[in-house]
């Protein structure tokens, strides 16, 4: 009974806490000091339509490169934690197949799944989309693949190859940033080209199809562990 009356006065507190932000929010209207800065510098130091991209990839790079770690970490621990041993015993139980509609369904939309991947992250400086968004998609025809057919197997040196070498080209971009233009990750190595264009933004859509591809095989390859698991 305390427990009971100690959680609920604490959901009251947390309850008139945010009734009375809610009252009194007023919504902004204008941007504050850095947002201003950003919005006004961005088109024509960086070049990308997309400010939110410039942001994260350039402003905040060394962010992005935290976050990328962050999820090599993760599929590394999932990895471990799910390895299987070798005196274990796997599980023979005869599963269900699939049917045909789903096989060839599932067969029929995989690529087009990938290449919508690909799609976001390469315009991720044009539009709404990026590395983790397009390589979660990427990923998310993988998982269509592995739960359709039981017997399913992604090759793990494919990824592993993937994966090292997209986060290499990575961290190789953006010491050329420090070394030829102003900071780590700066997208001025390259040419900002025309303002709108698939070809422009400097360095941001390499930077981007570097992070989709790492981000879509740690992604995959957690999910390939998981399928062996069970």
């Amino acid at each position: 009974m305390i427990k009971r009356v100690v959680s609920f006065m604490v959901l009251l507190g947390f309850a008139f806490i945010f009734g009375k932000m809610l009252i009194n929010w007023l919504p902004m209207s204008e941007l504050n000091g850095v947002a201003r800065a950003y919005v006004e510098r961005e088109p024509q130091e960086l070049g990308a339509v997309n400010v939110v991209t410039a942001i994260v990839v350039t402003y905040r790079g060394l962010d992005t490169l935290g976050e990328v770690s962050v999820l090599f970490l993760a599929a590394t621990g999932v990895a471990l934690l799910l390895r299987r041993r070798k005196n274990s015993t796997q599980n023979k139980e005869n599963k269900r197949p699939a049917s045909e509609f789903l096989k060839t369904g599932s067969s029929l939309l995989m690529p087009f799944i990938v290449m919508f991947g690909v799609y976001i992250f390469i315009n991720g400086h044009l539009s709404p989309g990026g590395g983790f968004q397009g390589g979660a998609v990427i990923a998310s025809a993988m998982l269509l693949m592995l739960l359709t057919f039981p017997d399913y197997r992604l090759n793990h040196t494919v990824l592993g190859w993937v994966e090292s070498a997209s986060g290499v080209s990575y961290v190789l971009v953006g010491v050329l940033g420090l070394l030829l233009a102003g900071g780590f990750l700066d997208n001025r190595i390259l040419p900002l080209g025309t303002y709108g264009a698939i070809l422009s933004a400097g360095a941001i859509p390499l930077i981007y199809v570097f992070i989709g591809l790492k981000v879509g095989a740690e992604l995959a390859g957690v999910l390939e562990n998981l399928k062996q698991e069970q």
